[in-house]
């Protein structure tokens, strides 16, 4: 299908139907009053044209007033103000449900880098026994992070699942009256989630989506690829981050642990008791009835509560499937087979872990940690270290720590953190036992920097009593570009160690490997970031590959551009041969979880993507063409290095950190109440870039409508070879290299996300002004080069449909941006002249954080 008729179906089933939902919503009573929705679309107008005739948020909003609202107080006013806040954030929920509603309407379930696409491709061109050797070894697996990007608490997501039903059934009455609950509730927490909280948030999708998503696509492939053999893969699986993830959130205790991975196991339970029983309305057949009956009492019992004893073991509940399997078929002429097979991959798949946590804490921390156990092992006269293990170099304590093995209790040691810190390691174990091995297996290291951050994790869970062995990966996390760097090298001599190197033998030979695309970004800039985990990626695979080792490549990717989203499978698809990709990893955060996988359809849409990319880029794509030639290197390794120094300038820049401090939203992010963990890593007050994350950095930006962490630094690369009469080098890359076009298309995305009227009277300010100058620049030139470089006129020109969906979100958002910006500017103004009016600051910085909500919620985590 055209792209053109794609947006024909976008205006049809998404555009005309907000306009007509929306001048419902605008008819209820709202919260007291009737008004908001009659003056919104008037404060909307006044905006769009203020901007357009360069007046400040601050003109805008008091023209409105004295227009509409003649004689207002500052007190009604603000009063107000937060009702049109109230009611855009509502508005975006309404666009959210209908653009959901609509989703297998707009996008072709049935296109290319579904499953029904490659089946035919590979029947075309004559590939399918490649295809299904291809299957039976690639994995995709789907991390589920709580990193705080959504706004939704749960009760507007039951809401906005329930009006998604209404609108596609066309309910009329129904949708009216879900309108009107929404009008009555509260968007936003009293209080932070807990870790636990966050964690029940997800598993709903888990129990609601996934279950059923990934199931459907495993089902289709065994049908239809495999012709209905088993198949000794389980292709898709899950990860789950909320209460293993330690990395700078105090909050995660061993307690919340494993109470999550018995609720992950406990809501499986119920699914396939749930499927049992269904199931046995069919089954009553002599020999197989009874033997569902002790299914589903077994099944009953052990899921009542999270503690539960087991009364089923995996193992047999797949043992008695696969016999009434053949019962079936040897007795009652395969009747309802393809019913138990279905549930018997759901067990394959999902077994009684659901979701695979994963341990997170950072290297300074486990160092911290290593260094108080080997003081107080000494103090207590313990033998397990050297007395001068503390005095060795870093060579000599990995010798020391390769070879370390025994079974410590945590309780011994004084310090928390030593308490904490291998409480989590010893909870892995505990987890293997009672949800099988896939219940927890990997630790990542983050912001991992040397072979030794490395060796501390792996000594400390060999001191940690694993009787079978130790069935645990140990993952290293590389962020930074000086990171990436070097992480071939550290990895080198990991697998050099003959220690370490048995230990990844009785892992199945696999190293698994996180690259950080968030905190890269941060650190080196868009462009830098993206090729540095290119680079490393390339480097990594070469070394791992020279010791018999398959890597295994886990991305931590946040949504927007600027944090490794986009086009997410695009990407995928674009990688060489010189890359491994037998599995595709990588985070899914947040909001991107609602926007992208929130319902059966978008979700079974956008996990084939995935399983297409990698199946793409390994049957479909010829190898050598998709990996870069060492010209299209060297060009990129210059563009990247440009665009870094770019970015490293600015960042140094003397009014980086005011800029983000004094003229964003930057310290608002602590204030939302949106997740569990604190928005920087250090407890300082003063702000250190180093500790910021990468969430509120790049959320930031966004909210200031810039989205610098997505562009800058590229038009100055760009400008280099345009200056030198060599743009055609720029232009050759990107018409042959779908890596780079990716990455550009991915950055433009972040660009159309812009819009620099909103925030131009800064270019005035007496401190800032110079400093906005630079981004707003920087922007520009990169859009002049983007547009000459795609030989478009406009932004996103070859995704009109994306284009228009901005259009819409920006439009519906557009005043409480204004709004946003009015307050940050009374903020501002009041922190300048020093006036003494807490109550007034308190006020307008409220504005400021619930007007958060509703744009990060309609730009679906912009960047």
């Amino acid at each position: 299908m055209s792209k053109q008729t794609k947006l024909t179906r976008f205006n049809d089933n998404v555009l005309a139907k907000y306009q007509v939902y929306n001048s419902v919503f605008s008819t209820l009573p709202f919260d007291s009053v009737s008004k908001t929705g009659t003056l919104l679309p008037l404060f909307n107008e006044n905006c769009i044209e203020g901007f357009k005739s360069g007046k400040t948020p601050t003109e805008i909003v008091d023209e409105f007033f004295d227009k509409y609202k003649t004689g207002s107080t500052e007190e009604e006013k603000i009063s107000f103000l937060f009702k049109f806040i109230q009611y855009i954030e509502r508005q975006v929920v309404l666009f959210d449900a209908i653009e959901d509603a609509a989703f297998p309407i707009v996008n072709n379930m049935a296109g290319v880098g579904t499953i029904r696409n490659i089946k035919e491709e590979a029947s075309s061109k004559r590939v399918r026994k490649e295809l299904r050797q291809y299957l039976n070894e690639f994995k995709t697996r789907l991390v589920l992070t709580a990193h705080p990007t959504q706004f939704y608490p749960g009760t507007v997501l039951t809401i906005l699942t329930d009006l998604q039903e209404a609108i596609k059934n066309d309910d009329l009455s129904l949708i009216k009256k879900l309108l009107a609950q929404l009008g009555r509730t509260t968007f936003f927490a009293d209080k932070k989630p807990s870790p636990y909280d966050e964690a029940i948030s997800l598993i709903w999708y888990l129990e609601n989506v996934f279950y059923h998503s990934i199931s459907k696509i495993y089902d289709y492939i065994q049908s239809h690829l495999f012709d209905g053999d088993d198949i000794d893969n389980e292709i898709i699986n899950l990860g789950f981050w909320p209460c293993g993830d330690r990395d700078g959130n105090p909050f995660v205790t061993t307690e919340t642990t494993l109470k999550v991975a018995r609720k992950l196991r406990q809501t499986i339970l119920k699914n396939y008791y749930r499927d049992v029983r269904q199931l046995k309305r069919r089954l009553t057949f002599p020999g197989v009835f009874e033997l569902m009956n002790e299914i589903e009492s077994a099944l009953y019992d052990s899921c009542i509560t999270e503690n539960s004893p087991i009364r089923i073991s995996v193992e047999s509940l797949l043992s008695k499937m696969i016999s009434i399997k053949k019962t079936l078929k040897e007795e009652q002429s395969n009747l309802f087979v393809d019913e138990v097979d279905s549930f018997i991959n759901k067990v394959k798949v999902f077994g009684f872990h659901f979701a695979t946590m994963d341990i997170r804490q950072d290297s300074r921390v486990h160092h911290d940690v290593f260094t108080g156990i080997v003081k107080e092992l000494h103090e207590k006269g313990d033998t397990t270290f050297p007395a001068n293990y503390l005095e060795l170099s870093p060579n000599e304590q990995i010798e020391v720590l390769a070879k370390v093995k025994g079974d410590i209790n945590p309780d011994q040691f004084s310090e928390e953190m030593v308490v904490r810190t291998l409480g989590s390691i010893r909870a892995i174990g505990t987890i293997q036992k009672e949800n099988g091995e896939k219940g927890a297996n990997r630790y990542i290291i983050s912001n991992n920097q040397t072979a030794l951050n490395v060796m501390e994790t792996f000594a400390m869970l060999n001191l940690s009593g694993f009787d079978d062995g130790l069935n645990v990966d140990v993952a290293p996390l590389f962020e930074t570009v000086d990171d990436l760097e070097i992480a071939p090298e550290v990895m080198r001599q990991l697998y050099s160690n003959p220690e370490y190197r048995a230990h990844v033998t009785t892992r199945d030979n696999k190293q698994n490997i996180m690259l950080g695309f968030s905190d890269g970004t941060k650190d080196g800039g868009y462009l830098m970031a993206n090729w540095g985990i290119y680079k490393a990626k390339e480097e990594l695979t070469k070394v791992s590959r020279e010791f018999g080792i398959k890597v295994i490549f886990f991305d931590g990717r946040g949504g927007p551009p600027a944090r490794g989203g986009g086009k997410t499978s695009k990407f995928y698809a674009s990688l060489g041969e010189n890359i491994e990709n037998k599995e595709i990893q990588l985070t899914i955060q947040g909001q991107t979880i609602s926007s992208n996988f929130g319902n059966l359809d978008s979700s079974q849409y956008n996990i084939e993507q995935l399983l297409g990319a990698g199946i793409t880029n390994k049957i479909f794509n010829d190898p050598m063409n998709a990996s870069l030639s060492d010209e299209q290197k060297e060009l990129l390794e210059s563009l990247a290095e440009s665009s870094f120094k770019a970015y490293s300038d600015f960042k140094n820049h003397e009014m980086f950190v005011p800029y983000l401090e004094r003229m964003s939203t930057l310290k608002f992010y602590g204030k939302a109440n949106i997740g569990s963990r604190p928005s920087k890593r250090s407890k300082s007050d003063q702000l250190n870039f180093s500790d910021l994350r990468a969430i509120p950095f790049v959320g930031s930006w966004s909210q200031l409508k810039q989205n610098v962490p997505g562009f800058f630094g590229v038009g100055t690369a760009f400008k280099k070879y345009e200056d030198a009469g060599e743009f055609d080098k720029v232009q050759d890359l990107y018409n042959n290299s779908n890596f780079f076009k990716t990455l550009l298309e991915n950055s433009v995305m972040s660009m159309e996300k812009s819009f620099f009227d909103l925030t131009s009277y800064m270019a005035k300010d007496a401190e800032f002004g110079e400093f906005w100058n630079i981004i707003h620049d920087e922007f520009e030139l990169t859009k002049r080069l983007l547009l000459k470089l795609t030989g478009h006129k406009e932004l996103m020109q070859n995704y009109p449909d994306g284009k228009a969906s901005i259009a819409v979100r920006d439009s519906i958002v557009l005043p409480l941006l204004t709004i946003q910006q009015y307050a940050l500017r009374e903020v501002q103004n009041m922190n300048r002249e020093g006036i003494p009016n807490p109550t007034r600051l308190e006020t307008f910085e409220k504005i400021v954080t619930r007007s958060l909500f509703g744009n990060t919620n309609a730009s679906r985590n912009s960047a």
